[in-house]
């Protein structure tokens, strides 16, 4: 239990505060290195690591300012373990002003620390987690202005040309600038410019003419690269339609209020305060699509566009329908014709090109073999006949069964020693839009197509809602269905790591080797390859983090461990 040493309710200029709890049990020689694994969660600066101190600077400079007993405020912070007892002192040098009304946030942060040590976890901390999880009036308010703005700047993005925008800005300008009337004459652009804009967007209500759509969309995509399809439009008015642009109207990807939450709080905890970062205002965008120019129509007739979609994120990526575009006779505001035409594709993560690598491991006995597998491996047994599939090779054909049925009839066999992977994925991590996660998602991609083509069985194992296992190779599935599967993983928030330890610890025994894609470095992860060297496992490790994290691995035991950073992951593979 945390008792607080020394808690002013009072300070200018200095602010210190002490705190101080029993060490947990069970931690072993080394409960520095816990508590800075707990600490690293955040920025830190100046780290000094001793044999039972740990010292170190943190936090932003503004945010002390006003909120000195904040973990985010600039603070010089010392622990101490002595006789048992952990000591932690929080000194900030540069507070305007504090005065206690309320319970410090260090005293909860120091709590969290006892309860990562393997001590009790706080009543008043399984109130907090309740009260995040409602969620406060104020989020529900920047949600909603949040909706509002985007749904504007999408709408009028849309319907305004650049001649549009440039008359926009002339009228803004002029507005500014034409407030004295004596000395500038700016202000008579003021009337034309705004008949100009009137003008235009009352000609717009004036397209009303008819059209159908056909999409031909291929089934699968993959972020980043380039998607092309066509599309056959049919006029359906007597008169021609000529000057007009096409554009797709995708599903809605602005998240629900609990996503958007979720993203924000995880925001919050990278970004300092009072800091610009592309991050914050990084939209939920889908895909990026080239507007493309309808030849002109004649009456009745129809035309064929080509459209060039670059995917941004992975999974099912949905249509909603087609809008064809005309300008105003300015050409500043556009009308719409809708047409609805749902469709969707999945789009497949992306995928890394790799070096030829050697994979650990020998063939296993697979007790009975598994169904379908090819003829590739040792100790072929016969097992019964059926119905051609794709993909069978010729010489297992049973011609006189053929001859009979007049269907192609192929033996099945049973292969009881192959080689056999397990590709773990680590899906435990608080940001629902972590680049490192995506990354180690498409570092799994990479490795699922690679693999299946050297002729092994892989088994994908990653934890969602539930513990998931997927067998692919060897006749059981191809990499187009793995991919499929990738496509669709998220974040795991709910489920514990043991989770993901239990169901790797299953298939140990029946694998020749295993690839490990994990998210952090911690005792649970290290734990977890421990095990799997303790059963004679040949494990890959590969540690995808943050862009700019380097976590320092130099002391562990463990010499196949490596780390990928995120928008570097090419340079990372390709040094296999």
């Amino acid at each position: 239990m945390v008792t607080v040493v020394k808690q002013a309710r009072f300070s200018f200029w200095r602010f210190k505060e002490i705190y101080q709890f029993p060490l947990p049990p069970g931690l072993g020689n080394k409960p520095i290195e816990r508590i800075l694994d707990f600490y690293q969660a955040r920025p830190l600066k100046d780290v000094v690591v001793g044999k039972n101190s740990l010292r170190f600077k943190r936090g932003n400079v503004l945010f002390g300012l006003w909120l000195p007993n904040h973990p985010r405020a600039r603070q010089n912070v010392s622990v101490q373990i002595e006789g048992g007892i952990v000591q932690c002192e929080f000194l900030s040098t540069l507070g305007l002003g504090h005065v206690r009304v309320r319970t410090s946030d260090l005293y909860p942060e120091v709590q969290r620390l006892e309860a990562f040590l393997g001590g009790p976890v706080a009543a008043s901390l399984l109130r907090r987690r309740r009260l995040i999880h409602l969620g406060g009036p104020l989020f529900r308010v920047l949600y909603w202005w949040y909706r509002i703005a985007s749904g504007m700047s999408y709408r009028v993005g849309r319907r305004l040309t650049r001649a549009g925008w440039m008359v926009i800005i002339a009228l803004a300008a002029s507005m500014m600038m034409g407030t004295d009337t004596e000395n500038t004459v700016v202000y008579q652009a003021l009337p034309i410019l705004i008949f100009m804009l009137l003008t235009a967007v009352v000609f717009s209500f004036f397209f009303r003419a008819r059209f159908s759509a056909t999409r031909l969309l291929p089934r699968f995509g993959t972020v980043g690269r380039p998607l092309y399809y066509r599309v056959t439009l049919k006029n359906l008015t007597a008169k021609p339609q000529s000057d007009l642009s096409y554009l797709e109207n995708l599903s809605d990807p602005r998240p629900s209020y609990n996503e958007w939450r979720a993203v924000a709080i995880a925001d919050n905890r990278k970004i300092p305060p009072f800091r610009l970062s592309s991050r914050r205002y990084k939209r939920h965008k889908l895909a990026n699509i080239k507007e493309a120019l309808v030849p002109a129509m004649p009456p009745k007739g129809e035309v064929e566009v080509r459209v060039e979609l670059e995917p941004l994120r992975r999974g099912i990526l949905k249509f909603g329908g087609v809008t064809l575009a005309r300008p105003d006779p300015f050409g500043l505001f556009r009308g719409f014709a809708k047409v609805p035409l749902a469709q969707s594709t999945l789009i497949l993560p992306k995928r890394y090109p790799l070096p030829q690598i050697a994979m650990p491991g020998t063939m296993k006995y697979q007790e009975g073999g598994v169904a379908m597998a090819s003829n590739i491996g040792r100790s072929e047994e016969f097992v019964s006949l059926r119905e051609y599939r794709r993909g069978d090779p010729y010489r297992h054909i049973h011609w006189r069964s053929w001859a009979k049925t007049g269907k192609p009839i192929v033996k099945e066999f049973e292969d009881e020693f192959f080689v056999r992977h397990a590709l773990v994925l680590d899906t435990f991590i608080d940001d629902p839009r972590s680049e490192a996660f995506e990354e180690a998602v498409s570092v799994a991609a990479s490795f699922a197509c690679t693999l299946i083509t050297q002729e092994s069985l892989l088994d994908l194992l990653f934890v969602g809602p539930q513990a998931y296992s997927f067998t692919a190779g060897r006749g059981l599935a191809h990499a187009d269905q793995m991919l499929e599967i990738l496509a669709s993983v998220r974040v795991c928030q709910d489920e514990a790591f043991g989770k993901l330890e239990h169901l790797v610890l299953q298939h140990a025994a029946a694998v020749s080797g295993c690839i490990c894609v994990l998210l952090a470095w911690n005792d649970e992860r290290r734990r977890l390859i421990e095990k799997l060297a303790g059963l004679g496992v040949p494990t890959l490790v590969l540690l995808v983090v943050e862009p700019g994290m380097k976590p320092d691995l130099s002391r562990e035991p463990f010499g196949d461990i490596h780390v990928l950073e995120a928008g570097k992951i090419e340079e990372g593979l390709a040094k296999l």
